[in-house]
């Protein structure tokens, strides 16, 4: 049943200046790192101005749009030891929360004593922090389970609200059934959704990655946890360079680990900062890199319409369903059960390359924090603009290519790209037909004299 909210005063939750947000934790920890920036301070706290932020979305917003705080939603998810999860109170209480209560708290979570999760509701993005506390309860059957969450048109700023949701969890878990400030948060944080020039309804458009140009990338800072691409490269290793070709082609990467699974939540998003390109006319006939985040059996339906996603999931019951995904990543292990991308799979000499060379960057830019103190840029924009280059330095090449005379793409291009003419040879050609470039591959395969 789902209860109305409290009557309270109102709060002002301030924010502080735009800033990263405090470095990430370990992988293996299960801790939590995407939650700096602010939260919700308490209510005694004088608030601060805050400038407002410029995030740029591909074919969203246009340079100089302003992305305001929109929360759309809150809501409390409890485990009844007889209903199973179900949503406890929400706001507003009209907002369609259909498998929210299952979303907000995962497969597994039992097990655990707390985590976080991202994830995708209808045209929204969602953030839930879920607490376990041990109780003297028979009817709990010894232990309370809630999450808060909110849902937002994008998640750049959802890790804004971190600190705050992992206090009203356990606010929630000791003195169950206040939801005054919660209800003060909403009131002042929700958002109004106007429907722009040329969209229809009320419903925002989707949010996907920020677009990122030369003279725009420093506003995309603030949308990614300080550490989680280093540790994305570190449990990974040259695997990721895998990684990379499957996210440029677009393919549909699904990601398995047993809870915790705030930290596979990084990953994913981490997967699809791979695949940015900022060329024009690049990009129009493919589907966009979608993060779902976490996705469960309830997503099933949605997940089998979708032409390109990267999500993470807790279910096992998952690997069995090949129609709904094309990459299959289970703690490290990278698989495809799709026989033309099994080639994709081999690590080569040029994928080493690539390797070696961010390796060096991350190292030299670690000697320069440390001897020069500074720290602009971090090491997240290297990794994201490692890639970026890296696509746009391909791309570049193919249009050339496309555009001259005889139209033909030779191994000295592809070695020009940063790729190996034979061990790539099945990744271009994929590429080629994936965004409809119109050359003809001359590198010879040894395979098939």
């Amino acid at each position: 049943m789902v209860e109305r909210g409290d009557a309270a005063p109102l709060l002002r939750w301030a924010e502080g200046p735009a800033v990263s947000p405090p470095r990430a934790p370990d992988p293996q920890a299960g801790g939590r790192g995407w939650g700096g920036g602010g939260g919700g301070r308490a209510a005694a706290e004088p608030p601060r101005r805050r400038e407002p932020e410029v995030l740029l979305q591909p074919g969203r917003l246009e340079l100089g749009d302003v992305e305001e705080d929109q929360v759309v939603a809150v809501f409390v998810v409890t485990f009844d030891p007889r209903s199973g999860n179900m949503v406890e109170w929400c706001l507003p209480q009209d907002i369609d929360l259909e498998g929210v209560e299952f979303k907000s708290m995962a497969s597994g979570s039992h097990k655990i004593q707390s985590d976080f999760i991202y994830f995708r509701k209808g045209p929204f993005f969602g953030l839930a922090c879920f607490a376990n506390m041990p109780v003297e309860s028979e009817l709990e059957r010894g232990a309370r389970m809630k999450s808060v969450g909110i849902l937002s048109p994008s998640y750049t700023l959802l890790y804004r609200y971190m600190h705050f949701l992992e206090n009203q969890v356990r606010h929630q878990l000791e003195t169950p059934g206040h939801y005054s400030h919660l209800a003060a948060f909403y009131e002042d944080k929700k958002g109004v959704l106007h429907a722009g020039p040329g969209r229809g309804g009320s419903l925002p458009p989707v949010c996907w990655l920020p677009s990122i140009h030369r003279y725009m990338y420093p506003e995309m800072k603030i949308t990614h946890p300080a550490g989680c691409m280093s540790q994305f490269i570190k449990f990974f290793g040259e695997q990721i360079l895998i990684l990379w070709k499957f996210a440029l082609l677009r393919k549909r990467i699904l990601i398995f680990s047993p809870p915790p699974v705030g930290v596979v939540c990084y990953r994913v998003y981490c997967c699809c900062c791979l695949a940015n390109v900022s060329l024009p006319g690049i990009g129009g006939t493919v589907p966009e890199s979608k993060p779902f985040f976490y996705v469960n059996v309830a997503d099933i339906e949605s997940l089998e319409v979708e032409l390109s996603y990267v999500a993470c999931t807790t279910e096992k019951i998952f690997e069995e369903k090949r129609e709904l995904y094309d990459v299959y990543v289970d703690n490290q292990n990278v698989r495809t059960h799709h026989d033309h991308l099994q080639p994709l799979l081999k690590i080569n000499s040029a994928d080493r390359e690539k390797f070696r060379r961010l390796n060096e960057q991350r190292q030299m830019l670690l000697y320069s924090q440390e001897v020069e103190g500074d720290y602009n840029p971090c090491e997240e924009d290297l990794f994201v603009l490692f890639f970026l280059e890296q696509n746009n330095r391909i791309f570049q090449t193919l249009l050339e290519v496309s555009a001259s005379q005889d139209k033909t793409l030779t191994a000295e291009h592809a070695r020009g790209m940063g790729l190996d003419p034979q061990g790539d040879r099945s990744f271009l050609m994929d590429l080629l037909e994936a965004y409809g470039i119109d050359v003809m591959l001359v590198i010879d395969n040894p395979c098939c004299p």
